[in-house]
């Protein structure tokens, strides 16, 4: 999505809102009553939260009442990412969490667990989840002391590369636990199942698919076993989390939701091709540039690349100047560009730094042209300057 000035090319970052999205906030502005309320008003504004909750969970190929509406995916993990649970109305203790070690922030903080009940379980140089240390790790987690729970990226927000979760969920469910993915990159740009993907939670976020900011949700795949509540007081959502419905953010991550699953099989395939372009592109104008990820399954959508010599915070103001934005990872660190953890743990030189394109329903050709440009410049600057590795 660019203009003859600029062109936006961090959308794992957020996504701009979608054009259906803003008509229905614009028209939800409309809608006066409290979803919680027994009058025509709030059975109205019910109505819509409802409709939403269905758009939601068909998103992930769930039952509408198994989706708990959050304040975003990082409520949503603070939720999920808990030790006490019940199962019906009886305790249900679980007394461990492992985390992969490129999981993102809001996982890796551990929720609610305190941080000696957390351990982080490391990935392949690939980056891929190591799925013998996971198997070991949970070979010798003590089921006296309550069970366990694996938390997963379903893709990985960095590099793009899809995580094996399948084959976590049959060492997770067979040691007794309970397993949560984030699904905040995957949904529109994969197929997702909670069924198929043998998860217990799904986490997602609304404006990563081009809804509102301020909104999520945990998904679970039954009603039976869920955590205790984070947030306390009217009851709203089942008890699960209380506090009066957004609604006007709720009725847009719907609408993005319903979007998504529609458009998600076109657009996947499109992406992909414009990335191969870009990646070429840029191979072409600098042969030593990194791609991590390039030879193990990612999404369509996203590059993550090292050009060595080029710091990320220099790389990140240089593509600024030409117009062109991208991010250097994750941009949940109030602005700070800061060495990259996924990188450390593919066991990389994180000191080498690494930038992130990521594409969406909106980008073109022409963007991606204006990106290769930019990436053509800077490398070219790099060599006279004599910074190429």
């Amino acid at each position: 999505m660019g203009t003859a000035e600029r062109t936006y090319l961090d959308w794992n970052a957020t996504a701009p809102l979608l054009p259906a999205v803003r008509d229905a906030l614009l028209s939800a502005l409309d809608l006066s009553g409290n979803p919680s309320s027994v009058h025509k008003e709030g059975r109205a504004v019910r109505a819509a939260v409802e409709t939403a909750r269905r758009d939601v969970a068909a998103l992930v190929g769930a039952e509408a009442s198994h989706v708990v509406f959050t304040s975003g995916a990082t409520e949503a993990a603070n939720l999920v990412l808990c030790p006490h649970f019940k199962m019906g109305r009886s305790p249900l203790n679980i007394s461990h969490l492992y985390v992969s070690a490129i999981e993102h922030p809001a996982i890796r903080e551990g929720g609610r667990f305190s941080r000696s009940a957390v351990t982080e379980v490391p990935v392949t140089e690939k980056g891929l989840l190591d799925i013998e240390a996971l198997e070991s790790l949970l070979s010798r987690h003590d089921r006296a002391l309550g069970l366990p729970m694996v938390a997963l990226m379903l893709v990985n927000n960095e590099t793009g590369i899809i995580q094996p979760v399948k084959d976590a969920a049959r060492l997770v469910h067979a040691a007794g636990g309970l397993l949560v993915v984030d699904a905040v990159q995957a949904v529109g740009r994969i197929p997702v199942e909670i069924e198929a993907l043998d998860a217990d939670f799904l986490i997602v976020s609304s404006h990563k698919i081009g809804g509102p900011k301020g909104v999520g949700a945990l998904i679970s795949r039954g009603e039976v076993m869920m955590p205790l509540p984070l947030i306390h007081g009217g009851g709203q959502e089942k008890g699960h989390r209380s506090g009066t419905e957004n609604t006007l953010a709720i009725l847009g991550f719907g609408v993005a939701a319903k979007e998504a699953a529609r458009m998600q099989k076109a657009e996947s395939a499109r992406l992909a091709s414009l990335r191969t372009r870009l990646e070429d592109g840029m191979r072409v104008s600098a042969p030593d540039v990194i791609i991590h990820g390039a030879d193990v399954a990612r999404v369509g959508n996203t590059t993550f690349f090292t050009l060595p010599g080029l710091k990320s915070e220099t790389g990140q103001i240089a593509f600024d100047i030409e117009g062109v934005a991208l991010s250097a990872g994750s941009a949940c660190s109030s602005g700070k560009v800061g060495e990259s953890h996924v990188l450390t743990a593919m066991g990389q030189d994180p000191k080498l730094g690494a930038l992130r394109i990521s594409l969406g329903h909106a980008t073109t050709v022409d963007d991606i042209e204006k990106a290769v440009r930019a990436f053509s410049k800077i490398a070219g600057r790099r060599k006279l300057s004599g910074q190429a590795a």
